[in-house]
């Protein structure tokens, strides 16, 4: 019982959140333009990071 139970209120959640969705759409739009700048800024600063580490580490093999 608790497969089917989790299949129904799974279907009810997506329902209700595409129904949220259509109706909040505007307000959707505006959280979305302002989190993507932010996620940029992060996702570059992860990129950044990783390639000097990867730097750091090429060097210190390269003395070995």
């Amino acid at each position: 019982m608790g497969k089917y139970l989790s299949i129904i209120i799974g279907a009810a959640v997506a329902l209700l959140g595409l129904l949220g969705l259509v109706g909040w759409w505007c307000d959707f739009l505006m959280v979305l333009k302002g989190s993507v700048p932010v996620m940029l800024i992060f996702g570059g600063a992860i990129a950044v990071i990783a390639g000097l580490s990867e730097l750091k580490d090429a060097q210190g093999r390269e003395k070995v």
